[in-house]
């Protein structure tokens, strides 16, 4: 077993009240999780409703590993199913599977879980330094890095990438400095983009609550796992597999899932 064993589920109380599943409830009801994590908001929907199966997805072999095993100690083969894929693809599972007006409710809990940002070596954190990789499916080699992007892409597209996917205002500063550093060796690190971030900053701006470095990671982690266009593709495929009266519930963590999900549904 691993430290997945203790976890705080974001939001649970609010996405069981969204679904009506405020109180105990009973029925042969389905649901699915697009994001299984530590299993929290999962197996919440499974305690909930006594005989309800809950489908999850998760793409992260440390997650799966970890679910399978939970799943196995909790007693709940047959009624938790986890699905290693991206959540992109469940809407085809969905189909090849008629799973046409099933679920009572689906949950999305979007970004980077406390699993992966906490785990150094994954590269989603610059608390330590450790290779920059930032895959949330590691084991998928054709998946470029961050550092793969970063000693990639041109100047302009670097600053393109930081600007659209982290909001910094300093993209091209940082750009800048990035492609400097590059033509002497490869940026590699967490702790080498923290450094560049930290000092493209004027000084007075170095020690503000938000560290230099934090839009730069997040833009790197969206584009390498492409979590905006995947977001947004797939929102509108998973309406047809709804039951009458079934919620879609969104846990978002920034202004830019929050407006996909706002237009998506206006």
């Amino acid at each position: 077993m691993t430290e997945y064993l203790s976890h705080y589920s974001v939001m649970l109380k609010e996405c069981l009240e969204a679904m009506e599943l405020g109180s105990q409830a009973s029925g042969s009801l389905i649901f699915a999780d697009l994001t299984f994590g530590a299993g929290g908001h999962t197996f919440a929907l499974s305690d909930r409703v006594s005989g309800s199966t809950v489908y999850s997805t998760d793409q992260d072999p440390d997650a799966l590993k970890n679910g399978e095993e939970n799943i196995s100690r909790r007693g709940k083969e047959g009624r938790v199913i986890l699905l290693p894929m991206n959540f992109q693809e469940f809407p085809q599972w969905c189909e090849k599977n008629q799973m046409q007006n099933k679920f009572a409710g689906i949950l999305m809990d979007l970004g980077v879980s406390s699993h992966q940002f906490d785990k150094m070596e994954r590269g989603f954190s610059f608390r330590a330094d450790a290779p920059l990789d930032m895959r949330m499916n590691y084991g998928d080699n054709n998946i470029p890095t961050a550092a793969d992007l970063l000693n990639s892409l041109s100047e302009k597209e670097i600053a393109d990438l930081l600007f659209t996917y982290g909001e910094e205002r300093l993209s091209r500063r940082i750009a800048a400095k990035i492609c400097e550093l590059r033509q002497t060796k490869k940026i590699e690190t967490t702790g080498e983009l923290e450094d560049i971030c930290f000092h493209a900053y004027p000084a007075k701006d170095r020690h503000q609550k938000t560290h230099p470095a934090t839009r730069s990671f997040q833009a790197l982690r969206i584009a390498v796992n492409d979590e905006l266009r995947v977001l947004e593709n797939t929102i509108p495929k998973l309406l047809p597999y709804l039951a009458e009266g079934g919620v879609i519930a969104i846990i978002s963590f920034h202004s830019l899932e929050d407006r996909i999900v706002k237009h998506t549904f206006k």
